[in-house]
């Protein structure tokens, strides 16, 4: 069978090519393409059934709308509404109109000069989000906006491929009307309604109490693909019917399992998709006019950055974050290849278009990693050129009074961490600024009395508006690790005795942030290990100033003790050891202790564990037993209160 030998060498070369792009860190859907381009009739030639192929790469477009439809949720839209209905909307709309008009200038018949508009506008959802989620900035300004705009961008394929057929010079199978057409889509939108509300969920209710997975699975398909059948007979495209097909399911409780369940399916249907895709791709027309190429896939990039920041500019973000959103969304995206085809059979495109696409296509989105990776760069380049004060909405609005507020808290960052110090602040009656990137959190708040100002921290002149030169404490709780870095360094910088909190994710930032300037680093990774920690102790009846003399512990040496914890001997073996005493004892000039070993002194036997030593402000965690002890050593130990006594004679001065 030509299909079998065909699937087996697309899954094998796929692995290999896949391997190799991981270990470089390239995008998964540029290895798809170059694996269709390796083995493609423009390469090896490795591929027999080609027609075969490109139907199992139909039931992956399939897949692919129908879990988009499931990932659909009005719920958790109306959180980033602005983002998605606003940002989205003007972002597609305005790449629409501006690759039209300089079609049209080059004098390329209207459909096609639209069709482009509508290709070009779209961005990869799979990379890029890929990219921030592994920077850990889904949460940040940036990401919130990249995601909310992504999601618009998900969800415009549908009309847009809905109103493909229906650009001028669309030659198709179809003689109806686009009133019939549209007539339809509505009908079918109705009947999705009616399925989502009753038919859908209650079949899937009994589908699901039987508890068999395969049966479950086989119910979602054949759902998927009888809305997809249903839609085609209708004279519309399949990939609106399974996108229809998800939206029965989406509000469901069945959901998050459905796509779970479909998700191993979807991956590999649609990888015979972009392997298809590459199949077509003409390498010989990229090495013959590389140049032309590379100008246009530049060309491409820069407009889509450009409005794309312009749009962020209009919704009142700053202008690093126009940039950072801006180039993030700079490349053209997988669903662009899904709409081309079908302008290709409604003869929108030609295939020297088609091939110029598919080119510059795949260039931008190789181009994408590398491009997120500077922005950062170019971003904290242009806030440092003349008049970025502008583009940021002039000065941020000074806080009254600020002149004369002194020793007060600076918050940056007005989410849940932000809002308990800010609460915690008033409550104590302690002055404090905050400030924040978001310019609805700024507008809510300020009319509530809230001492909050919209700015980027990053820049000078915001700190220097909310008191950074008089300011006591400043804490950063924000969600964006770059960001945190720089506004560590500026508050540094700007004032040398401003005690500084910063808050991160992760445990491997606090040297990072203290050596920019930090004081105390709060790592939510470990704090959270740590409450729950704590909360174990308690049900074992351990004394509460116990439990937060061992937290106190782990925290003095930046939670080395509590990252090796399972390693270390004293708490593998069982928790009893915690319900002994914490006792810090420093070595006396003249004492036993001073300039011997641990073992000399028999800690051990005198019933006391040496935990660690502090020594020149280094934490020096478990040393062995041939540890020399030296005057002004702090020595952390465990011990029971009938021991303690016997332990202190030994760093005594003077001690016999």
């Amino acid at each position: 069978m030509p299909l079998l030998g065909d699937i087996a060498v697309i899954f094998v070369l796929s692995v290999l090519v896949l391997f190799i792009f991981h270990k470089i860190k390239a995008p998964t859907i540029v290895g798809f393409l170059v694996t269709g381009v390796l083995a493609g009739p423009q390469g090896m030639g490795l591929i027999q059934a080609v027609d075969q192929v490109e139907v199992l790469s139909e039931i992956g477009v399939i897949l692919l709308l129908f879990t988009i439809g499931l990932e659909v949720s009005l719920k958790d839209l109306m959180k980033i509404k602005k983002y998605v209905l606003v940002g989205g909307s003007l972002q597609v709309s305005l790449t629409i109109l501006a690759v039209y008009a300089i079609m049209r200038f080059m004098e390329y018949p209207a459909g096609t000069s639209i069709l482009l508009g509508f290709l070009i506008s779209l961005s990869s959802t799979a990379i890029v989000l890929r990219i921030i989620q592994s920077k850990d900035e889904l949460y940040t300004p940036q990401g919130r906006t990249i995601l909310g705009i992504l999601i618009f961008q998900d969800i415009a394929i549908v009309p847009l491929m809905l109103a493909t057929p229906l650009l001028p010079g669309a030659i198709g199978n179809t003689t109806d009307s686009s009133l019939a057409i549209i007539a339809r889509g509505l009908g079918l939108i109705v009947l999705v309604i009616i399925s989502a509300k009753w038919i859908v969920p209650t079949a899937l209710y009994h589908i699901a109490r039987i508890g068999d997975r395969e049966l479950f699975l086989l119910s979602l398909v054949g759902i998927c693909f009888a809305v997809a059948w249903i839609t085609s007979l209708a004279g519309l495209s399949l990939g609106l019917g399974a996108f229809l097909a998800g939206l029965t399911i989406s509000e469901s409780q069945y959901s998050h399992q459905a796509f779970g369940s479909v998700l191993p399916l979807r991956d590999a249907f649609t990888s015979f998709f972009f392997v298809s895709i590459g199949m077509l791709l003409d390498v010989n027309f990229l090495m013959q006019n590389p140049q032309y190429i590379l100008l246009l896939a530049s060309g491409v990039m820069l407009l889509k950055a450009l409005i794309a920041g312009t749009v962020i500019a209009f919704l009142g973000l700053p202008l690093r974050i126009t940039i950072l959103v801006g180039l993030a969304l700079s490349q053209i995206g997988e669903f662009s290849f899904v709409l081309s085809k079908v302008g290709l059979e409604y003869a929108l495109l030609s295939k020297d278009i088609y091939q110029i696409f598919l080119d510059v296509a795949v260039l931008t989105m190789a181009a994408t990693s590398f491009i997120i990776s500077i922005s950062p760069k170019v971003a904290d380049a242009a806030t440092r050129l003349p008049g970025s004060k502008k583009w940021n909405h002039s000065e941020p609005p000074i806080i009254p009074n600020i002149e004369a507020i002194k020793d007060h808290v600076i918050i940056v960052g007005y989410g849940v961490n932000g809002r308990n110090v800010a609460r915690s602040a008033k409550n104590e009656g302690i002055p404090y600024v905050v400030i924040d990137i978001d310019p609805d959190i700024v507008d809510s708040d300020q009319r509530i009395g809230e001492p909050i100002s919209y700015g980027d921290a990053t820049q000078d002149y915001v700190l220097r508006n909310a008191g950074i030169a008089n300011a006591r404490v400043m804490v950063i709780a924000i969600s964006d690790r770059s960001a945190t870095r720089r506004i560590t360094d500026l508050a540094r910088r700007m004032n040398r005795d401003v005690y500084i909190i910063a808050r991160t994710r992760y445990i491997h930032e606090i040297r990072i942030l203290q050596n920019l300037g930090a004081n105390e680093v709060i790592p939510e990774e470990y704090e959270t290990s740590l409450e729950i920690f704590s909360r174990v102790l308690e049900k074992y009846q351990v004394p509460r100033k116990r439990i937060e003399s061992f937290i106190d512990l782990i925290r003095s040496d930046g939670y080395e003790m509590f990252r090796s914890i399972s390693k270390e001997p004293f708490c593998s073996s069982d928790l009893s050891i915690i319900r002994n005493d914490f006792i810090t004892l420093k070595v006396s000039n003249g004492s036993l202790a001073a300039g011997r070993t641990i073992k000399d002194i028999e800690l051990k036997e005198k019933g006391a564990n040496l935990l660690a030593i502090e020594r020149d402000s280094q934490i020096i965690n478990y040393p062995d037993e041939n540890f020399v002890l030296q005057p002004e050593d702090v020595a952390i130990l465990l011990g029971s209160e009938s021991h303690v006594s016997l332990v202190e004679e030994l760093f005594k001065k003077g001690a016999e």
